[in-house]
């Protein structure tokens, strides 16, 4: 196969250290990369609920407001104090799950790596590995279990995209508050919210693709796929 490693290990031709050591060096840097990936998803799952937990407590209490003041100017402006801190939270949490999404970009791309140098050891051993030993692009989306065809479902269900969309829902409802708390007609309302939903929308975007541009740039590829 033309993406198996047959050539003589550039590793075993170094003298001083032996295969072994050289194994158990590069064992410890997976096991390491394998901690910090867990590390990382135990933090992508607690943003995501800290953020849930404080839009249902919001949620709440807009409700049991609203049941006392009839929806009326108090209830206007406990929602306008309380959903730029639920935003706030939102916006945040979609940062930093973009960051923790980079982050293991380089974690994965570090164990193609280090598989590149296992089968340098031992490149009979090629067929038993069922994710990539290479470090470009498309084999690091090989290592995730992604294809071009799942690439966009699993873009679409990921957790920092659901956050994002839960952001967007609330920058339209907190636009067109805001549009109502002014005295603007129903249909000002309306199209308020429709406004600050699609600036939203351009905005986390923008966000994720200078995100994604910014982990592109920021690595360079050792052991491409040939």
């Amino acid at each position: 196969m033309d993406d198996q490693i047959t050539s003589t290990s550039p590793l075993s031709d170094r003298s001083g250290v032996t295969d072994a050591v050289r194994a158990q060096i590069l064992a410890t840097e997976h096991w390491s990369l394998l901690a910090t990936r867990s590390m990382t998803w135990n933090e992508v799952f607690s943003r995501a609920s800290m953020f849930i937990t404080v839009l249902s407590a919001a949620v709440v209490a807009l409700a049991l407001v609203a049941q006392a003041t009839a929806f009326g100017p108090g209830f206007r402006l406990f929602a306008l104090l309380v959903l730029p801190i639920v935003l706030l939270v939102g916006i945040g949490t979609v940062i930093r799950l973009g960051d923790i999404n980079s982050d293991d970009f380089y974690w994965v791309l570090g164990m193609n790596r280090l598989r590149h140098a296992y089968l340098e050891l031992a490149p009979e051993l090629a067929p038993y590995f069922v994710t990539s030993h290479f470090d470009d692009e498309a084999s690091i989306m090989a290592s995730y279990g992604l294809n071009a065809t799942l690439r966009v479902s699993r873009i679409l269900a990921g957790t920092p995209t659901l956050v994002g969309a839960i952001n967007i829902v609330v920058c339209g409802v907190l636009g067109a508050l805001i549009a109502d708390t002014a005295g603007a007609s129903t249909l000002i309302d309306v199209l308020a919210g429709i406004g600050a939903a699609l600036v939203a929308i351009c905005g986390f975007g923008a966000l994720a693709y200078s995100s994604i541009q910014n982990a592109r740039r920021g690595y360079q590829s050792h052991f491409p796929h040939p």
